[in-house]
């Protein structure tokens, strides 16, 4: 198969050249794709469960993507391997992201972001044939800074958080100018979902292998504009938030980060790892590791990161 020009982009992240059904099956997980009603707003929603439909899954895993992604091209890869380990993964588009309602690349409150992933959550979470299984969060760069203020909105409904690359510091470098909120601000609301904040170049700054780079920026449904001025000023009332009341978390707890990370500054999980009142605590410290931990890095260094998140996992089920 010759390869996708601009002109042919491909469907799937694994091409064209195989069905998502037998794609799938080739990874030994079981995929369904639903859609999911908040008050706040329809969210489109994947699973991806072990094969075998008989065994009971060794526990539930609940995933939240970062900004401009979605749920499903490469950031399924995650959800794919913790099924193959035995997890049933769930996972949607967040609000203004991906096949969930919104306008595109519009985080316009983080609460209500954070609120309707958590009212999906609950929805499978509760059922009675999952009594008896260890529910986990997981949450990627901001969708690592949504998935703490979940544990924050429902401390004792979780058996453990796993975030990766947590937004709760902006580097100085990615953060939305004062001067441009206060102007816009002057607006009455007005430019809140304008696309005209700076752009940083998000992809290329959170990804080192640069084929995975490419591959990941040829998402159809990536938000590719400019930020949006309410996107950023909700994620820095975001971060300020955390940094004060990340000290009320108290279930078990791991951390990953980079050092080189320029989108989310490692000292969010240094910050998140000492305040934390969990007993349980993990972090872990990459050297020369960028912000993509999963997705953007060599396959030997997310070889690493993935071995411990299997480890921490196997400790906690």
């Amino acid at each position: 198969m010759a390869p996708a020009t601009s002109l042919e982009k491909p469907a799937y992240y694994w091409g064209d050249e195989i069905s998502p059904d037998d794609f799938y099956a080739q990874q030994g997980v079981r995929h369904a794709e639903s859609h999911y009603t908040t008050p706040h707003g329809t969210l489109f929603t994947q699973s991806f469960l072990p094969l075998d439909a008989a065994a009971a899954p060794r526990a539930l895993i609940f995933l939240t993507h970062g900004y401009g992604s979605d749920s499903g091209w490469l950031f399924q890869s995650i959800a794919i391997t913790l099924a193959q380990w035995g997890f049933a993964a769930y996972c949607a588009d967040l609000l203004g992201h991906g096949r969930s309602d919104g306008l595109h690349g519009y985080v316009w409150d983080v609460d209500a972001f954070a609120d309707a992933n958590l009212r999906y959550f609950h929805s499978i979470r509760d059922k009675p044939e999952f009594s008896g299984l260890k529910k986990f969060l997981f949450g990627e760069s901001m969708g690592g800074g949504l998935t703490l203020l979940m544990c924050l909105k429902d401390p004792k409904g979780w058996d453990g958080v796993i975030v990766t690359a947590p937004l709760i510091v902006i580097p100085e470098l990615m953060q939305p100018s004062k001067l441009h909120l206060f102007g816009y601000g002057l607006l009455l609301g007005l430019a809140e979902s304008w696309a005209v904040m700076p752009e940083n170049n998000i992809v290329r700054k959170a990804i080192k292998d640069p084929a995975r780079g490419k591959l990941i920026a040829s998402n159809p449904r990536r938000y590719k504009g400019k930020p949006r001025v309410g996107t950023m000023r909700n994620l820095a009332r975001m971060c300020e938030y955390l940094q004060k009341n990340v000290e009320k978390i108290e279930m078990p707890l791991l951390t990953l980060h980079g050092t080189s990370d320029v989108v989310a500054e490692t000292e969010g999980s240094r910050i998140l790892y000492d305040k934390a009142k969990s007993q349980d605590k993990t972090i872990k410290i990459y050297e020369d590791y960028y912000h993509s931990l999963l997705q953007g890095e060599p396959e030997e260094a997310r070889a690493v990161v993935y071995g411990d998140i299997k480890q921490w996992l196997d400790d906690h089920c």
